[in-house]
């Protein structure tokens, strides 16, 4: 039986470490939500922008956080068709600041049922917990409306764009955001898929074409770029944001061609004093993935997800296990975000 209230991890003061609640009342399903119990929840590092800087949250403490979430189907909105009690599902919990309701810092959660996917049988939970936040942050920078506006690879229109004579790059190849990018982009057919850093063979495997080292000045690294794109490209993404790595993108675009780049969450503007002259300009914009995860083109995303990891086409990625959800053991990931050091991403066992 479902209680009524519930432990939950908070953020209750800015800069400080979260604490444990215990009297949290537990959020009651809407008409097209699902109430779910988490098992499984992941700290990305935005969590530790939360914390230390009230990213999104500031001004509405106290605050709970994690957007990758895993659980199990508790109870059923009155108009709910696409789940059953006990289904295992996941979702990109919305960050809701009014009530906090579907992120997974909390024993139970609530889901939309548009926006969440029944986990297959042959998929475990932390393998489900590790795509929503970085999965469809890159799927949003390929093919929302705002950035590239791509054809999404289920459409009449991708049969009729030329994927094929099209190249993108991809910078940060070894995040998760640059693997899952990789991923994306093979499955939408890109010709050429150029990527700077990650592991060679891993992302080759997914369907990278050329894989470039990341190591070296910026105009070097420019360098090795232009000896594979020429002045041809067209759509540049970039997957870590650095603040003044950004122009990397841009400058890799065509100058002779009006060229699309985007970055994920950016940490500010790009430099635009590191940024070479382009004679037919450039589209920059930034993917906010949670503000545009409810969209219908998002909705359509979920709805083939399942098939695409049955397929392979998509493909989970690497994950490290914490048993048990507490403050100390979340505040340590949220340390090691903060100090810089190299996280794997980390799945906290909630039951």
């Amino acid at each position: 039986m479902v209680p009524k209230v519930q432990k939950a991890i908070v953020i209750t003061e800015i800069g400080k470490p979260v604490t444990l609640v215990t009297d949290r009342p537990v959020p009651q399903p809407g008409p097209n939500q699902i109430q779910v119990q988490v098992t499984v929840t992941a700290a990305n590092p935005h969590d530790q922008k939360l914390r230390d800087f009230g990213l999104l949250v500031g001004d509405h403490l106290p605050a709970l956080f994690t957007n990758d979430v895993v659980g199990k189907v508790v109870a059923l909105g009155s108009e709910v068709t696409k789940f059953a009690v006990g289904d295992r599902v996941v979702s990109l919990a919305v960050l809701d600041t009014t009530n906090y309701s579907q992120v997974g810092s909390q024993e139970y959660v609530v889901f939309d049922q548009d926006i969440s996917m029944k986990i297959p049988d042959q998929i475990t939970d932390d393998d489900a917990a590790t795509l929503p936040v970085n999965l469809i942050a890159v799927f949003l920078g390929f093919f929302d409306e705002p950035t590239f506006n791509l054809p999404a690879p289920w459409t009449k229109e991708a049969a009729e764009f030329d994927y094929k004579n099209t190249t993108v790059l991809i910078i940060g190849g070894g995040s998760n955001c640059g693997r899952f990018a990789v991923q994306l982009a093979a499955l939408a057919g890109f010709g050429r898929i150029v990527v700077v850093g990650g592991n060679e063979a891993q992302l080759k495997g997914w369907g990278a074409t050329d894989v470039l080292d990341r190591q070296g000045t910026p105009d070097e690294v420019l360098k090795r770029i232009h000896g594979v794109v020429g002045d041809e490209l067209l759509y540049a993404i970039d997957c870590v944001s650095d603040l003044d790595g950004q122009a990397l993108g841009v400058n890799a675009l065509s100058s002779s061609k009006k060229g699309k780049f985007t970055r994920l969450v950016p940490h500010g503007p790009v430099n635009e004093a590191l940024i070479k002259p382009k004679k037919a300009g450039c589209e920059i914009t930034a993917v906010f993935g949670a503000m545009r995860a409810q969209t219908k083109l998002v909705q359509e995303f979920w709805s083939r997800l399942p098939q695409y990891l049955l397929d392979g086409k998509i493909v989970p990625l690497a994950y490290t296990v914490v048993q048990g959800f507490t403050p100390d053991k979340v505040n340590a990931v949220l340390d090691a975000y903060r100090d810089g050091k190299k996280v794997v991403q980390t799945h906290f066992h909630v039951v």
